[in-house]
């Protein structure tokens, strides 16, 4: 299998590895839904239709649930923004792309803040104590797994669904085996009860993950 290339990124043989050893079991897609009252949705929200602002706001987002769960910033990386957007160019289905990256989607936010919100507040669903793979906590898993670098996203308006963001991760998280090492708890010592998500928008948001 010819491994991608990224910009500024070399692929470790751990990834090579862990390659491998997912080839060897079945794979997992797990879906997650959260649904509240929705209303209009809006066209022009600056943190999707301005790149800095969207930029910044999946950088700051994405790195607050990591620094809380000891893990380092990530950076934006060109290639898979280049990637999620492609992607989104030639859809609005909502279904993940079987590329060879960590994916996290989500449809429906008010705004990319939100969405990794979203995402981050699954960690109230995580069993810490017995690391593994959690249908109900996958994007938070992939969020905060500690191997990660580098992130890359894209977001299209798809009509009354709203916004659609896909966001791709590099080296890919939720790897079987490794959760104990990868994904390590709330550093500030909050129990699970004190992370519970807060209703983030009364909106319908949608969210996938897939773990190949």
């Amino acid at each position: 299998m010819q491994m991608p290339r990224l910009s500024g990124i070399m692929p470790s043989l751990a990834f090579i590895s862990s390659l491998s050893l997912i080839s060897l079991v079945r794979p997992v897609l797990a879906q997650t839904v959260v649904v509240t009252v929705g209303p209009s949705i809006p066209t022009n929200a600056p943190e999707f239709v301005n790149e800095d602002t969207f930029t910044s706001a999946i950088l700051n987002s994405t790195n607050f649930y990591r620094k809380e769960h000891n893990a380092s910033d990530v950076t934006w990386n060109s290639t898979l923004e280049s990637y999620a957007t492609d992607y989104l160019d030639s859809t609005c289905d909502f279904e993940h792309s079987g590329g060879p990256y960590g994916e996290n989607l989500a449809i429906g936010c008010s705004n990319a803040t939100s969405c990794v919100e979203a995402w981050g507040n699954e960690r109230a669903e995580y069993d810490f104590s017995h690391p593994d793979f959690s249908e109900q906590a996958g994007h938070f898993t992939q969020l905060v797994w500690k191997n990660t670098t580098d992130v890359g996203c894209g977001a299209k308006l798809c009509g009354d669904s709203g916004w659609y963001l896909v966001c791709e991760y590099w080296p890919r998280g939720n790897v079987i085996g490794e959760f104990g090492e990868e994904v390590n708890p709330d550093v500030n010592g909050n129990s699970a009860a004190a992370m519970r998500p807060r209703l983030i928008v009364p909106l319908a948001i949608v969210t996938a993950l897939i773990l190949l």
